[in-house]
Order: C-alpha cells, then structure tokens, then sequence
C-alpha cells in the first residue's frame, strides 16, 4: 500500500494490489470485483492505516474466513500474540494501541484501550485461509489474556454507552455498590420507603418502563441506582448513556441500544433485562421538550411502551433536578412509569441523626443546618463547609 498526492496536496484513492488465489466457492468475477480503495488524508492517523491493512487479505479473498473476540479485562503482561508471529504495524498513543501481526496463511489485529477507571480492553481479530486455523491463532493469542471475573461483592458490572466516530461503542466498567440496608439511611423516610419497595421488584412484577428520580442536585439519585443495580443484579443489566441527548437524535445509534444482547461479555441469556440509565435529562422531559427537542420525548416513550420497546427487556431510569410540575405530563402518567420518587433533602431531625450515627465524625448532631442534601451532610461529616469545594474521597461515592 503506497500513498499518493496530486500536486495540490488533494488525496488520491490508494489502490492495495495483492496477489490471490480466487476462494472455492467464489467465481472468478465476484472475485475481480473486491479490489481496497483507501483514501488518506490529514484526518486519518495511523490506526486507520491499521484497520485498513488488516482487512486487506480478508476482502480479496486470500484469507476468507475471519475470527474475533473483545477481551474486558486484559491482563497487564499478556501480549494477545500467538507464538512465532511477526509484527508488520504498531501504532500506540496515549490510552490505546493497534497492531498488525502475520504468520503463516494468517492475520491478526489487535486494538488495545483503557476504559473508565483504568480497566484494560482489547480487541482481537483473525484472518485465515481456513476456518480451523483462524479458530486456532485466536485461542493462541488470548489464551490466559484475562483477568478473572470479579467477586460480585461491593461491585457490580455496569456498562457504558456512547457514541465515537465508527458508531456507537459499550465498555464496561467495575462500580461499587452498596446495600439498600447500608444506604437506607441516607434518605428522608417516605423516599427510603418508595425504594424499600423498589428493590424487591422482580421481572414478572414489571409493569411500567420508566423510573424517573427527580429532586435537587444533592439528594442521592445517582447512588440509589447504584444501589438498585445491586440489587436487581441476578436478572437485570445496568447500561449508563454517556450522551443521551446523542442517542435520541441518532436513530441508528437507538436502534443500536434498544436491540443489544448481553451475552457478548457476561454470558447472560436474551431475555436477561437491561436499566438505561440516562442522567440530568432535563430537556428531554420538562414540559416543552416537544418543542426544543423535536422526536427525542417521542423516541423515548417509543423505547419504553411503543413499538421500539415490544419484545425487549428494557426499562428507562432517569435523573432530573426539575420539579414534577415542570415535566411532560407524557412522561408522568399513569401506567408508563414503573416508579416515580422524588428523592428530597433529609429533615433537620434526620439530618443530625445521619451526622450523629458516626460516632467518629467529631460532630455534634445538634449542629446539622437544618434540612440538608446528603453532599451537604457528607461535607460537613469532613469537617468543611458544604458551600466550599473539595475533593470528596471515593468513598463518599458521587453523591449527585
């Protein structure tokens, strides 16, 4: 593969001639028909250059048949090369790399990057002249390549959505969970009493698509999900959407979501329920969203009771700090959301119970400002004023 440039730096096509035996099976002017044309110009990088060559042999029928598996949690030393390869690519930057490997009558990529919260990924492709020996370079290559799977303990797997320039892509991420009984707490107690109720769900019990938590910025959304994907773990899959006002405007990337399996990295079977969880989606369901936001309120209630929605396992929970009197009567009627809580501050008595529960925290319970979020209860538990930033320790576990 060699690049051209017309005179005024304009990218000419690059033609990849390689000699190859037509496939059995494949007439001679199917095969004539699948030449590679790449075109490069400033905006692709290396790593184009590597996809493009490791599909080369594949497209002009030399190495016909094809094996891949992504990896979630790749061991550090393990280099995914089967024994005896030569390396022809490598392309690394800062939290990825690919690189192009051949052997005899075979080819593999191998796409490396680092994930949310340092874990390591990878994806491993083969190409072959026969099926046997793509299945065998594979399992070279990621024999013993990955970590075990985690203790389910304190974490849970959550899956992250979101959509890159080659369409959209799903990583997966450890997260810490608590129990319901170690954060109930944490809540005022007619909100602990809602999700009391919410926790023991079980699939058969589904009747609603939607869980909307709204109330200030503060009070704790984020973590009772955390919480409730503990909880529901044995029969229902956590998926967060990174750009939710992407996915409801994009409607390949939805289809894309709302049809995906779960048995490509955690072996459940297709009927095994899956929670979007979609977070500060004020403008998608406040009262005028019809209007600023076109399809996207239409999509939505599509994916939880249309006819997107019928015959998936999905359900829809989604963070807002709007006042209920603010949101699409659309989204807030009866029968379309599974639960509904409006998750507020804690009351003073509550509040100087929270802070008087830990014993080493060197407050005095009566000084608890009155109401107060759980940020604000979790700042003064430090020592600092709720209205000044800090750093909060992970443990504290993104309160929001």
């Amino acid at each position: 593969m060699s690049a051209q440039h017309s005179a005024n730096g304009t990218p000419v096509p690059i033609a990849a001639s390689l000699p190859a035996p037509v496939p059995i099976g494949v007439s001679a002017d199917v095969h004539r028909t699948l030449p590679i044309q790449v075109q490069l110009d400033d905006s692709d990088s290396p790593f184009d250059v590597v996809d493009a060559l490791a599909l080369a042999r594949f497209t002009s029928g030399e190495q016909p048949w094809c094996r891949s598996t992504s990896l979630q949690r790749v061991k550090g030393e393990a280099t995914l090369l089967p024994p005896g390869c030569r390396v022809v690519r490598s392309s690394r930057e800062k939290n990825r790399s690919a690189l192009l490997a051949e052997g005899d009558g075979w080819t593999l990529k191998v796409t490396r990057w680092v994930g949310h919260g340092g874990s390591k990924h990878a994806d491993v492709t083969v190409t072959a002249v026969d099926d046997g020996l793509a299945e065998r370079v594979l399992a070279q290559a990621v024999d013993d390549a990955e970590e075990p799977p985690p203790a389910e303990g304190d974490v849970v797997l959550m899956g992250f959505w979101h959509l890159t320039g080659h369409g959209p892509s799903r990583t997966t991420r450890q997260i810490s969970a608590e129990t319901w009984p170690e954060v109930r707490g944490n809540y005022t107690a007619p909100v602990a009493d809602s999700f009391d109720a919410l926790m023991k769900v079980r699939p058969e019990e589904v009747s609603g698509r939607l869980l909307l938590l709204h109330g200030p910025p503060g009070t704790g959304k984020t973590s009772v999900l955390r919480t409730l994907a503990r909880s529901w773990r044995d029969w229902c899959r956590m998926d967060c959407v990174l750009d939710p006002e992407q996915l409801f405007s994009d409607p390949a990337y939805l289809l894309q979501v709302a049809l995906a399996t779960s048995d490509d990295d955690e072996g459940d079977d297709a009927r095994r329920w899956r929670l979007l969880l979609l977070e500060d989606c004020d403008e998608l369901i406040r009262g005028g969203a019809k209007r600023a936001t076109g399809q996207a309120l239409s999509r939505l209630l599509n994916l939880t009771d249309g006819l997107l929605g019928q015959g998936r396992n999905v359900l829809v929970a989604i963070t807002t700090n709007e006042d209920v009197e603010r949101l699409h009567p659309a989204v807030v009627r009866p029968g379309r959301c599974l639960a509904r809580v409006e998750v507020g501050r804690l009351t003073g008595e509550e509040s100087a119970r929270w802070l008087a529960r830990d014993a080493g925290a060197g407050i005095d319970g009566a000084a608890a400002p009155g109401p107060s979020t759980l940020a604000e209860l979790y700042a003064l538990r430090r020592g600092r004023s709720p209205l000044l930033p800090s750093p909060a320790p992970a443990a504290d576990g993104l309160y929001l």
